[in-house]
């Protein structure tokens, strides 16, 4: 009987093609820092060199991958480039790769328990393990009231502990009949803009969030959040939500969690140390954390600087019942006997969509890879290298800091103005040799270097001081 056609790859030619990727992979990464940092096509450049067109027949995996050399890779911006200082880090490294391969390999779709146990399990248990590693308080631990979950990013962390907040303070009727308008949240004038996204989501609405003053260090005052705390309750209206930032994302900037857990008694206390939380696997920096106890839900994110490639975001609660009381249906189709045992996490509740990957594998091939010894030693080194490169600005009479530098981001400007400022980024960006970003401290333009890329060493930022040099001496002199 003749076998029907297939048009599938087959194990050998996946086998060969397979190489073929994982050598061009090894390849980029090792020539990576060759390559302008910022990508130099214009808009539109790299639709205009597609077919307009699908293919009527399938084409050969040679062609294909060596389209990536022609098409692709000049419109790439190189974040895995060590000369990329630019916004936070999102890296990579060679375990996490190739765990989010092995993820890729085995299709798994994790919504339950029994869609793949070991998806669920590997992700309970390295998040634990994170508990530990990262000195969180024990409350957020699987084994007790608590437990974590991998988000796709803070943001959706951010959403869920507004929601969760939401049916909290209204003993779960918004979740029936949606929001009056009297629910209010509160963050600091630097929080990430994903909590106004957030408000918008959930129902609250933009005009509920409340943007609490900063310090001179751009940190959330907590007298001033108490003020309007105070303001809100007298309106008639119902706080709910406060987020407090561990490393804002203009100046590295870190709120008093201590102070303001003091101050929000019933309200949801949701931390997020994004990029700074992965500090504190070293003991030294963790005074990041100080007060977290306090805090109802917690996030950070992996997929900054702890070299686990995009997306890896862990979510903590202290009180997973409120979180899967908050996102929980359970339709027919969904039902089993694992589930209705209660003895199973089903990781479905606890975040938006009802899908998900198996990215703790990622996670576990980095912790394990690495070991703590391995991501101590490399957080130290970048903090390290940003200090240093601290002492140079600081020695620079052409130069200010624009804000504390606490650990590896570094905001500063020229003296001379915005101006100059801005004109100095742009030089740098379109010679291809770094890329920074810019925000704006007190209404003045200011760059931000921030050192956490998995292969960025001294002589990287070193030649990025030198860079700055030059290109600052050739504005001086036009």
């Amino acid at each position: 009987m003749t076998e029907p056609k297939s048009f599938h790859m087959t194990p050998e030619e996946f086998r060969r093609h397979g190489h073929a990727v994982v050598d061009w992979i090894a390849d980029y990464h090792s020539q990576v820092e060759s390559f302008p940092v910022l990508s130099r096509v214009q808009p539109g450049e790299i639709r205009s060199k597609l077919p307009a067109q699908a293919p009527e027949r399938g084409e050969s995996f040679e062609q294909i991958l060596g389209d990536m050399e022609r098409l692709i890779l000049p419109g790439i911006t190189h974040w895995q480039s060590p000369n990329f200082y630019a916004y936070f880090p999102s890296n990579a490294s060679g375990p996490a790769i190739l765990g989010d391969l092995l993820s890729a390999g085995l299709g798994v779709q994790g919504m339950l328990w029994s869609t793949s146990p070991a998806c669920t399990e590997v992700e309970t248990h390295v998040l634990d393990w994170l508990v530990a590693m990262l000195g969180l308080p024990e409350k957020f631990l699987s084994t007790g009231n608590g437990g974590g979950v991998i988000q796709d990013t803070a943001s959706s962390g951010s959403l869920c502990a507004l929601l969760a907040a939401r049916e909290r303070a209204t003993e779960f009727a918004s979740n029936r009949k949606g929001c009056d308008g009297r629910l209010a949240a509160y963050c600091s004038t630097q929080t990430h803009s994903s909590v106004e996204k957030a408000m918008k989501i959930a129902g609250l609405g933009a005009d509920n969030l409340r943007a609490i003053e900063v310090d001179e260090s751009f940190a959330m005052r907590p007298e001033a959040l108490a003020r309007q705390i105070d303001v809100d309750v007298k309106a008639g209206l119902i706080p709910c939500f406060v987020c407090a930032t561990v490393g804002t994302t203009s100046s590295g900037a870190i709120d008093p969690v201590r102070e303001i857990g003091g101050i929000c008694g019933n309200l949801w206390l949701h931390v997020d140390a994004a990029m700074s939380g992965t500090a504190a696997l070293c003991p030294e920096f963790r005074f990041v954390h100080d007060g977290v106890e306090l805090a109802d839900s917690y996030c950070f994110n992996p997929h900054k600087w702890m070299f686990t490639n995009f997306d890896c975001s862990v979510f903590y609660v202290a009180d997973r019942k409120s979180l899967i009381q908050t996102l929980s249906v359970l339709p027919e189709y969904l039902r089993n006997q694992a589930t209705e045992s209660g003895a199973v996490i089903d990781y479905r509740d606890w975040h938006i969509p009802l899908g998900r990957r198996f990215r703790s594998l990622k996670l576990w091939f980095v912790i394990r890879h690495y070991g703590i010894e391995g991501l101590q030693h490399h957080v130290r080194e970048h903090v390290r290298l940003a200090q240093e490169f601290v002492a140079w600005v600081s020695g620079d009479a052409r130069f200010e800091l624009a804000a504390p530098a606490r650990l590896n981001l570094v905001c500063f400007r020229l003296r001379a103005g915005d101006q100059a400022t801005q004109a100095l980024m742009e030089r740098l960006n379109a010679s291809g040799d770094l890329y920074l970003t810019h925000t704006k401290l007190e209404g003045k333009f200011t760059l931000r270097l921030c050192v956490g890329q998995t292969n960025t060493q001294a002589r990287h930022v070193e030649r990025a001081w030198q860079r700055i040099q030059e290109e600052t001496g050739r504005l001086g002199s036009s």
